[in-house]
């Protein structure tokens, strides 16, 4: 009974299982939703099969999966490589402090926590654009840190409200180019140059506004909303994905969900 030290549990193991907590989470954050969290799962039963054979002593077949294995990290690097430069960003961009962002991605910790950004004043705006055919584009930020894009625009300190949104996007507006990003209820900055995607197919009724707000939700976590010059159709991207939505209430509870 000596050897079952069951109660000797050090600080520096709960902070050690924490991290991997934490490390997980953000691996399934990643990878939730998309095509990736399939090859996920593939990995993990082909490294059970390859510990399951070792065990077994099954020579021949522990032989060709141990090969696999033993490339296997080149093979990782290559069908992960978008999400491992999403996690690195996530890593040395999260905001730690002031608004416990990095704690309130676990529910169990903070139950009572709501955004803080005016998403109804955002929608409304975005409504309004809609009808007189004004395009828009506003990034909204979450864990990672966007300072890297704010220099590429004029920063601002302004609380979000319907009237500045308009009339920032008004067609006649020197602010108007570019996008805006927005985080919590302060838009932090306007003409903000987003980077493209070049690599999905976007329907030809889209264009750069559309390209850029897939590119910024997909190497970063931000959300963004944008409004068609053409169409006047509000569309909503994140994961470097559409969102689609039935009407402006769903879409408003989807943005406050994403958001919380």
């Amino acid at each position: 009974m000596e050897n079952l030290q069951l109660w000797d549990f050090r600080l520096i193991d709960f902070i050690d299982v924490f991290l991997v907590a934490i490390l997980l989470y953000y691996i399934y954050k990643l990878v939730k939703g998309t095509v990736a969290i399939n090859i996920f799962i593939g990995i993990l039963i082909i490294y059970f099969v390859w510990r399951l054979t070792d065990y077994l002593n099954m020579h021949m077949l522990y032989r060709i999966v141990d090969g696999f294995m033993k490339v296997g990290i080149i093979a990782l690097i290559v069908v992960f490589q978008p999400e491992i430069r999403k996690f690195l960003l996530m890593v040395g961009s999260t905001n730690i402090g002031g608004k416990r962002r990095l704690f309130k991605n676990f529910k169990f910790l903070n139950n009572d926590i709501e955004t803080t950004t005016d998403v109804s004043a955002i929608l409304q705006a975005c409504e309004n654009m809609g009808r007189n055919k004004t395009g828009a584009l506003i990034v909204i930020e979450r864990n990672n840190n966007l300072d890297f894009l704010v220099n590429t625009g004029d920063e601002m300190s302004i609380a979000v409200s319907q009237p500045i949104i308009e009339s920032i996007f008004f067609k006649n507006s020197p602010l108007h180019d570019g996008a805006a990003i927005i985080e919590g209820n302060t838009i932090k900055a306007t003409r903000v140059i987003l980077p493209l995607n070049n690599e999905k197919t976007v329907p030809d009724r889209f264009g750069l506004r559309h390209r850029a707000a897939i590119g910024v939700t997909e190497k970063t976590d931000a959300l963004a909303v944008a409004v068609s010059e053409e169409t006047g159709q509000i569309s909503y991207f994140k994961d470097g994905e559409f969102v689609i939505y039935k009407d402006l209430e769903d879409l408003n509870e989807k943005l406050k969900k994403d958001l919380v």
